[in-house]
């Protein structure tokens, strides 16, 4: 033990992130190439507790906070990561560094609680509220993880737009009101049957639809919210675009619209933890595939596969 002030843990279950295969593709970060630990979202059990920690004890398991890491944070630029068996946390203290979850929720679900504030925190720069009309972009892990968010907030609607069939069908799963096959469907028609119709401006229908939240980082995506907007309504980006999206401001200017960026999770990281608790097993849903650290080489490639996976968790006997 480094310290008294820290916990070691037995990782359990560490998810593979879009960044974490960014990492491999570059060899690592600028000015860490070569140097850089994987994974940040791991979940553990701890195994050894420093004597000046209180209310963590042998055994209980734990999801981690990677940003508060005193050396970098933890799987991204910090000296520690949480593809490995074992995890130092320094400074541990409940609610800040990490959060306790009970010993029934598999700890591949608990891994989700990283992402999952990722979501949250675009939920919540969205500002949603009861009479809310939601469209989602992308039913991908931080497009469902919003979906239900949104849900938990108790907004009016939500809709899930994706082209693939499989992930459709887990949006509905995990509780939108309904979804849109972007590749089959006119996204403009299916919307104002689902909403109803704005005021009409310009002669152009338009949804009634109030907030819109980019989770595909598709620059398609950005136009057709653009075109689809009506007046006031709400566009939150947290999907990484890779290359720059040329925007019209003039066209919408006078749609007022609200354009939210959102990035992390500067107070929702352990916000999303009890939701997890309690509505595990519609999280658990968002896996779609599990592979034993021994084959974590095939995990990161499954992983890196367009197409081939939703949510890779690596899993440590």
């Amino acid at each position: 033990m480094a310290s008294p002030n820290d916990i070691l843990l037995k990782i359990r279950a560490c998810g593979i992130c879009g960044s974490d295969a960014m990492y491999i593709a570059i060899g690592g970060l600028p000015g860490l190439e070569g140097r850089t630990p994987l994974g940040h979202e791991p979940a553990g059990e701890v195994v050894e507790v420093g004597s000046s920690v209180t209310g963590i004890s042998v055994g209980d398991h734990v999801v981690v906070n990677p940003m508060v890491a005193p050396t970098g944070i933890i799987g991204s630029g910090g000296t520690t990561g949480g593809m490995a068996d074992f995890l130092l946390v320094q400074n541990a203290e409940v609610g800040v560094s990490v959060a306790i979850v009970p010993d029934h929720i598999p700890f591949e679900v608990a891994a989700l609680n990283e992402p999952m504030a990722v979501a949250r925190h675009a939920v919540n720069r969205t500002n949603p509220g009861p009479d809310d009309l939601v469209v989602i972009f992308g039913a991908g892990p931080i497009g469902l993880g919003a979906a239900i968010g949104y849900k938990s907030q108790g907004v009016k609607s939500v809709v899930v737009v994706d082209i693939i069939p499989s992930r459709l069908e887990k949006a509905l799963a995990v509780g939108a009101d309904a979804v849109i096959n972007s590749a089959e469907e006119d996204v403009r028609e299916r919307l104002i049957a689902i909403h109803g119709a704005a005021p009409t401006r310009r002669g152009l229908a338009k949804p009634a639809s109030t907030i819109y939240l980019d989770a595909a980082g598709a620059p398609t995506v950005i136009e057709a919210v653009l075109d689809l907007a009506g007046h006031g309504a709400t566009l939150g980006i947290v999907a990484v675009h890779k290359k720059p999206v040329s925007v019209d401001f003039g066209k919408i200017l006078g749609s007022e619209l609200t354009i939210a960026l959102s990035m992390g999770y500067p107070t929702e990281i352990f916000e999303v933890t009890q939701d997890i608790i309690t509505h595990w097993q519609k999280y658990a849903l968002i896996v779609s595939d599990t592979f034993d650290f021994a084959d974590v080489d095939k995990a990161f490639a499954t992983a890196s596969t367009p197409g081939a996976a939703d949510k890779v968790m690596v899993t440590f006997s």
